[in-house]
């Protein structure tokens, strides 16, 4: 287990492999998020980094390889057990996902109503999704349906939603894909607020440069089905390899 200032990582990717049929998308990748960071994954469309994160929350089984999360390895869990761990775990889906039937109030009650007792969170259920209502700007939203929504309010209500059961770990997937650059940067300043308030770990998949340029503490470049690169924004930007480079160009 890799240590960084003698603190093991509340997450761990362990030489990941998965194919589909004799195409390998990840070959053997690596990863570590610390507590309180922000790691940005970047890759070119088609390099893997969807199959890592399914792999990541148990939507997909890798060939080979161990993800631990708290120091528990998910591949090794039973159902019960993996659904459990994900209660730690907030997840903001690329598209935001929210159900088109319910309230923005029924889709934050919903896994409220699943894991609420599991948790022993005290707070009544309307406390806690106008909480998470407020913290993203949005409680004045809550009984109205997610087609009365623009967009970046979508965004926002699903973060909401996976900020509800107040998770150690967050996974953004592509969270400013299809946002106008204004609406970016509102959803990204939010992101950098959600760390500040909740202290959260967050993995966020992205392949926006200027998303990984503000919200990074570290990022990792998944090329050829590893992680190729590793540093800061600016270590990984001024870098001469080619491989790099082309993460970077205009």
């Amino acid at each position: 287990m890799k240590l960084e200032n003698g603190i093991a990582p509340i997450l761990e990717i362990k030489d990941l492999k998965k194919t589909f049929g004799g195409n390998e998308v990840l070959n053997g990748f690596n990863l570590e998020l610390y507590k309180g960071e922000n790691l940005v994954v970047m890759g070119k469309s088609g390099a893997g980094k969807s199959v890592m994160i399914k792999c990541l929350v148990g939507l997909m089984r890798a060939n080979s390889g161990s993800i631990k999360i708290k120091d528990q390895d998910i591949t090794q869990l039973r159902q019960e057990d993996l659904d459990i761990l994900r209660t730690h775990i907030g997840f903001l889906f690329q598209g935001s996902a929210l159900y088109d039937s319910m309230t923005v109030r029924e889709n934050l009650l919903f896994p409220l109503r699943r894991h609420k007792k599991r948790l022993q969170l005290k707070e009544k259920s309307e406390t806690l999704v106008r909480e998470a209502l407020s913290n993203v700007g949005l409680e004045h939203t809550i009984d109205l349906m997610p087609a009365e929504l623009s967009g970046g309010m979508q965004r926002r209500v699903a973060l909401a939603r996976a900020l509800i059961l107040k998770p150690e770990i967050i996974l953004y997937d592509e969270p400013t894909t299809g946002l106008d650059p204004i609406t970016s940067k509102e959803i990204i300043q939010l992101m950098r607020n959600v760390q500040d308030t909740y202290d959260t770990s967050s993995l966020i998949i992205t392949h926006d440069v200027d998303c990984a340029r503000v919200i990074s503490n570290r990022m990792i470049l998944l090329v050829d089905g590893i992680n190729y690169a590793e540093g800061t924004f600016p270590e990984l930007s001024n870098s001469k390899d080619p491989k790099v480079q082309a993460f970077f160009k205009n």
